[in-house]
C-alpha cells in the first residue's frame, strides 16, 4: 500500500530521535495530525525557533541562546568548582538533584577515537585555559560510567594535574534502595572498591 508521501516523511523525520524506532514515530505522526494538530503546529515552531536561535555558551558550552548561558552569568556560584560533563542534559540532572552551586564545562560527547573523536572535539583546549586562568580549585568530573566515560575521566584528571587543580570523580555504585544480589557485577565492583571509610 502507497501512503502519503508527507506522511511517510513526517515518519522518517521523527525517527531522528533518540529512543524513536518506525512504530513510535508512526504513532508520534498519527496522533498529531489525528488529535492535535495545534499541538503539532507549536512543536514545529519550537523546533526551527530553537534550532535557529540556540548555540553554545562562550564559557561553558552548555546549550543557550545568549552568549553566555544563565549558570555562567549567575552571580553567588562558587567560580572555584568547576563540574566537568558529556551533555547539556547532564548539567540539568545535576542541577535538578543536587544543591551542587559551582559551575560547569560540557564537553558535548567523551573520548572514543575510534569514532574520530578526540580531545579537540571536545574542547579540551577551552578547558584547559579555564583550568590555568587560577580560579579554579577543583575540577569535578562527572563523565558516565563507561569505558569511553572512565578514559575521558582520566584525560581529564591529567589535565587538572598539569594546571595544580585538585580533580575528583563522582562516585559510582549501588544505587539507593537497591538489593546487593540484583546489582550488576560491574557495578558492585565499583561501589565495593570505591568504598570510603565511614564517620
Amino acid at each position: 500500500m502507497t501512503f502519503s508521501p508527507l506522511l511517510m516523511h513526517l515518519i522518517d523525520s521523527l525517527r531522528c530521535m533518540p529512543g524513536i524506532g518506525r512504530k513510535s514515530a508512526q504513532r508520534i505522526a498519527f496522533h498529531l495530525l489525528e488529535r492535535d494538530r495545534e499541538g503539532a503546529r507549536e512543536l514545529s515552531a519550537a523546533l526551527a525557533e530553537s534550532v535557529q536561535g540556540i548555540g553554545h555558551c562562550g564559557r561553558c558550552r552548555m546549550l543557550t541562546e545568549h552568549e553566555t548561558c544563565n549558570i555562567c552569568a549567575a552571580t553567588g556560584r562558587d567560580i572555584s568548582l568547576l563540574c566537568a560533563v558529556e551533555s547539556p542534559a547532564d548539567v540539568m540532572a545535576v542541577e535538578d538533584a543536587t544543591g551542587y552551586r559551582g559551575l560547569y564545562f560540557v564537553l558535548m560527547g567523551h573520548l572514543s577515537p575510534l569514532d574520530g573523536i578526540g580531545p579537540d572535539e571536545l574542547g579540551m583546549s577551552a578547558l584547559e585555559s579555564r583550568l590555568g586562568d587560577g580560579t579554579v580549585n577543583e575540577l569535578i568530573i562527572a563523565t558516565n560510567p563507561t569505558v569511553e566515560g572512565d578514559a575521558t575521566a582520566h584525560y581529564l584528571a591529567d589535565l587538572a594535574g598539569q594546571h595544580n587543580v585538585q580533580a575528583s570523580r563522582i562516585a559510582h555504585g549501588v544505587p539507593l534502595g537497591g538489593e546487593l544480589e540484583y546489582v550488576d557485577g560491574g557495578t558492585l565492583s565499583h561501589a565495593f572498591f570505591g568504598r570510603r571509610v565511614v564517620d
